[in-house]
């Protein structure tokens, strides 16, 4: 059923998922603290009162038939799409799930929380935006944490996007032609007011994912925490975002030098991600 912000407009979460990250392979089903962090993205966007559906996308390359196998085995819907053009990916699992508003995330933020995208979703309908996010690359400063992404578009703006996008990081990461030239579509910045953009509740490297298991420690596994907690328990551990100075954030103009390789027939795998 609809929300009543939609005005009767499905709007879908699709959570974007594949094993073949090479910085961290496989972290599409890691375990934190016992439960695959896919599954913790699952449930965290499941509990977003302004979404009516959750899906995930995967690819239909055989790595990702266990993506399929445990969405199966959770009752999740899966769609299976193209591996390096995600935005097409997007596009055929909004058109498959009759999406009219897109909410996307990626499986690597198992600590997002279901506030912060009703937050994005409802700045978006109260607007009347076509896309609406709450981070945008530089040189807008972010003020959101890694990990709590949220971007949102009607399906008009992401089939725009899906017929006009030509370079490799616009496919890749899906929403760039809405935000990178101003005037294409009514963008929407839902900013924090705190301006905690510097901190990062991601899972994207093996130190992302050690940091991740001491956060669900903390919080004894379970996922009743939002934003606001996790920021007291973070102010409480410093050494937490300590053990991240290393990691280097990657920027949405990053692409997966594999695409490359494949179209010009070349098997071998570098690590890009």
């Amino acid at each position: 059923m609809a929300t009543k912000l939609s005005k009767g407009q499905p709007v879908v979460g699709i959570i974007q998922a594949r094993m073949s990250s090479s910085r961290l392979p496989g972290k599409a089903l890691l375990a934190i603290a016992g439960v695959p962090m896919l599954k913790r993205v699952v449930d965290r966007v499941q509990r977003a009162s302004l979404v009516d559906k959750v899906v995930v996308a995967t690819t239909t390359d055989a790595s990702d038939d266990a993506i399929e196998e445990a969405c199966t085995s959770w009752q999740v819907d899966c769609y299976r799409g193209d591996l390096y053009d995600v935005l097409d990916r997007y596009y055929q699992a909004a058109r498959h799930f009759g999406a009219k508003t897109i909410v996307r995330i990626t499986a690597d933020c198992p600590m997002i929380d279901p506030l912060e995208i009703d937050k994005v979703v409802a700045r978006f309908f109260e607007e009347e935006c076509d896309f609406a996010a709450n981070r945008l690359p530089p040189p807008l400063k972010r003020t959101t944490p890694i990990g709590m992404d949220t971007e949102v578009a009607s399906f008009d703006a992401l089939q725009r996007a899906w017929q006009n996008a030509k370079a490799s990081f616009e496919r890749e990461h899906v929403m760039p032609w809405l935000y990178e030239e101003t005037g294409r579509v009514k963008v929407c910045v839902v900013d924090d007011p705190r301006e905690i953009g510097h901190l990062r509740f991601t899972v994207d490297t093996p130190a992302d994912f050690a940091l991740a298991e001491k956060v669900f420690a903390h919080f004894a596994g379970q996922e009743d925490f939002g934003l606001d907690a996790l920021l007291e328990a973070n102010a409480q551990h410093p050494e937490w975002q300590d053990s991240l100075k290393a990691v280097q954030h990657k920027s949405y103009l990053d692409t997966d030098q594999r695409a490359l390789q494949e179209k010009k027939g070349d098997t071998r795998k570098e690590n890009h991600d």
